[in-house]
């Protein structure tokens, strides 16, 4: 059978590429089309995954979003109609929604984030099934929804398909000889961030200011760092940012994906945005691997910071093994559930 996998984001990447693999070991044929949105393309590349580029951001804002979303229906209709593949799958999942509904192929829809309500309203009701995890706190439909027990993040950071490399992640900025802290800032311009803003770059100057006393700093920012910042960026490989992340002492970012990878990989992690998500909820309340902040300023962060640092390392380990032994491997769900997908045709 063919399966088509449509990218838009570069953790889409990483939660595709192990279900993508197994279907293929299994000798189903892969077709991903892909779209320009940061280091998505570059990452896919860089895996050695062919795929079809499709659209790209056209502006910012809702209008943006509304051009780049007729262009994008357009195009993966034409790649539908000639592959002809037996299922489409995405995270998100608005175009394959929309383009399954039209040629009537089952189009499955993997997603997490409850605030994108716009996005998941002209998603949701085209979609054959929309497979979500059990934290979910959104609206699905009633008769088509499949929940399981964990996240997005372990379909590529389960123990069975990752393993943290010291060597690697000294190779891309690692610092053995001291504590290393992550830092991610985004650039607000998703479906589910309109409306929304993020850190100022003065209190992002504070939290390295703090934090760098400590040991050192390491930003992925979607935009362009200040002079005075700039010093502070990744300049790892993108396939490699989680060796580098695993080894950290501690997580504080705007991202709730990269705050959720760090908890699965036994990392503590502070989200801070001012809209919450269900999984990173479940990860504080239930695992206390994530603290979520929806009001932030530097003492607030400095306090949490402070006592977080406060537990050894090696309690994040121990309730990283409590979260694991609730959950499953996703990758292999996943590649299950599009089997089934097609097998029902």
């Amino acid at each position: 059978m063919k399966f088509l996998f449509d990218i838009n984001h570069p953790a889409h990447v990483h939660f595709f590429r192990h279900p993508i693999v197994l279907l293929q070991a299994r000798g189903h044929e892969i077709v991903v089309t892909s779209r320009a949105k940061e280091m998505a393309m570059p990452l896919l590349d860089e895996l050695g995954i062919v795929h079809l580029p499709l659209s790209a951001l056209k502006g910012k804002g809702l209008l943006g979003l509304g051009r780049e979303l007729l262009q994008r229906d357009v195009a993966l209709y034409q790649v539908v109609r000639r592959e002809k593949p037996h299922a489409l799958a995405s995270i998100g999942g608005t175009f394959i929604a929309h383009v399954g509904w039209l040629t009537h192929t089952p189009a499955l829809v993997f997603y997490d984030t409850e605030n994108a309500r716009l996005q998941n309203a002209i998603t949701y009701p085209l979609a054959s099934q929309v497979i979500v995890p059990r934290c979910y706190q959104g609206w699905t439909p009633r008769h088509r929804t499949l929940r399981y027990a964990g996240y997005h993040e372990l379909s590529y950071l389960y123990p069975d398909r990752f393993s943290p490399d010291r060597r690697i992640a000294e190779q891309n900025g690692l610092d053995p000889a001291r504590d290393n802290f992550f830092i991610r800032c985004v650039s607000w311009q998703a479906n589910h961030d309109l409306g929304e803003k993020g850190w100022s770059e003065t209190l992002l100057g504070q939290l390295v200011a703090t934090l760098t006393p400590l040991g050192k700093v390491h930003i992925s920012s979607e935009t362009p760092l200040s002079d005075s910042l700039a010093g502070h960026a990744y300049q790892g490989k993108v396939s490699a940012v989680h060796h580098l992340m695993a080894y950290c002492r501690l997580f504080i970012g705007e991202s709730a994906t990269m705050a959720s990878e760090c908890a699965v990989l036994g990392v503590p992690a502070i989200y801070a945005a001012h809209t919450g998500r269900g999984y990173t909820d479940e990860q504080e309340q239930r695992y206390g691997l994530v603290v979520n902040l929806r009001e932030f300023d530097l003492a607030r962060l400095q306090s949490v910071i402070q006592t977080l640092l406060e537990r050894p390392a090696a309690d994040y380990q121990t309730r990283r093994q409590h979260l694991l032994a609730e959950t499953i491997d996703v990758a292999a769900f996943v590649a299950e559930q599009v089997e089934q997908a097609a097998g029902n045709l």
